[in-house]
């Protein structure tokens, strides 16, 4: 049963000035451990690409606290939320702390999927009941 669906569009160009603004430290806020690696390996290589693996993790944290009917307020924060990809490239959600006590209690877990344009991200989430 589905309880939830959200959606989240963003555009890179405003994600990118509050990343200039900050000098980088809106990713402390933003990121969990593991996106982090992965933000700064891609940054490394191509910074668009880096901006635009940021924009897609904000967007995935927007879209699942609207699935969710909670927004940006506990159990939810940004960083105990992460998108992963698996192997195959497959977008999955990792929780961590009150968070993941929630959605266990819940008997909740949510898909995501995310792209990325020139210049637009997009995220989706459903959450169900398993």
């Amino acid at each position: 049963m589905i309880v939830g669906i959200g959606t989240d569009i963003l555009k890179l160009e405003r994600l990118k000035g509050t990343y200039e603004r900050t000098s980088g430290r809106i990713v402390d806020k933003i990121l969990g451990p593991e996106e982090r690696l992965v933000f700064e390996h891609r940054l490394a290589r191509n910074q668009s690409r880096g901006i635009a693996y940021l924009a897609t993790r904000f967007a995935a944290k927007e879209a699942f606290s609207k699935a969710i009917g909670l927004g940006m307020r506990m159990p939810m924060t940004w960083r105990s939320l992460q998108t992963l990809n698996d192997p195959t490239g497959k977008p999955y959600l990792k929780y961590s702390g009150a968070l993941a006590q929630f959605m266990q209690e819940k008997g909740w877990d949510g898909v995501v999927t995310v792209t990325d344009e020139v210049d637009v991200v997009a995220a989706f989430v459903v959450v169900s009941q398993i």
